[in-house]
């Protein structure tokens, strides 16, 4: 018999994201009911759903700052129960915030080098060399020294994207990363929504990571997700890729894209 060649022997990759039966309950407030969802290496995944319906729920849950009431969530196959700030050995998510979360108090530069400068295992020099660079990816290269005041909105959208393609130096590099973004071109003017748009995807590859969008600005769907998902009633209403999701007759999709108000999704009343 022929011996197994070294492929046909290594395990199978496991997703990068699992949520098994998750459920997330406050009192009586169902936000999650027995959701599943598997994320894959190297895939863009969007959130889509009206406000209020738990989508940013699941980005703290993937991001390790709420745990769920039922079920099980995996990353890397390795299931999570604990806050992320109770592991020894926490996955890398790097979660970027709707508001860009800079310290008024410090540069450009230190925003973005924050996790370097605190573990304090670099040298000065490997530190602004990492800084540049992130900058760079992102089209703002030289201003290190400016402080987040001096800077536009989008810029310091585009600073804390920078930030998040530093890992942390504790988590070392064994595993793709898992980007997360909460709503990230809310309140933009359309040229700045593409520039952030087209910002995630190169993120995306720069990091070498898998990444979950929250949005409901159509261009950003359409720009940023390889796969969708639309969250209502605490439940996953329709999944498929992008190229189904404009065409799908599901009528929660076929609301939302119209904006229309008729249609499942309808106001809690009071």
């Amino acid at each position: 018999m022929d011996s197994a060649s070294p492929t046909a022997l290594q395990p199978p990759t496991p997703p990068l994201a699992e949520l098994r039966d998750l459920s997330v309950r406050w009192g009586r407030n169902c936000v999650l009911d027995g959701v599943n969802l598997t994320l894959q290496p190297g895939e863009r995944l969007v959130v889509v759903g009206p406000s209020g319906a738990g989508k940013s729920t699941i980005l703290r849950l993937l991001a390790g700052l709420q745990l769920p009431t039922g079920g099980t969530l995996l990353l890397h196959g390795q299931p999570q129960r604990y806050l992320r700030l109770d592991q020894e050995n926490p996955p890398d998510v790097r979660l970027v915030f709707q508001n860009p979360a800079l310290l008024g108090s410090l540069t450009v530069g230190q925003n973005v080098g924050f996790l370097l400068y605190r573990y304090g295992r670099l040298s000065e020099a490997e530190i602004r060399q990492r800084v540049s660079h992130a900058l760079e990816a992102v089209g703002l290269g030289g201003i290190e020294h400016l402080l987040p005041g001096e800077l536009s909105g989008g810029m310091q959208k585009r600073v804390s994207f920078a930030r998040a393609l530093i890992a942390a130096p504790q988590l070392g590099h064994a595993q793709m990363p898992l980007l997360l973004f909460d709503e990230p071109t809310a309140g933009l003017d359309p040229v700045a929504c593409t520039r952030i748009e087209d910002l995630i995807v190169r993120a995306t590859e720069v990091a070498q990571a898998s990444s979950v969008v929250v949005s409901h600005v159509h261009s950003t769907i359409e720009r940023t997700g390889q796969q969708m998902v639309l969250l209502y009633g605490g439940v996953f209403r329709w999944a498929g890729d992008l190229a189904a999701y404009r065409s799908t007759d599901n009528p929660y999709v076929v609301q939302f894209r119209s904006g229309s108000l008729r249609g499942p999704m309808q106001p809690a009343e009071a």
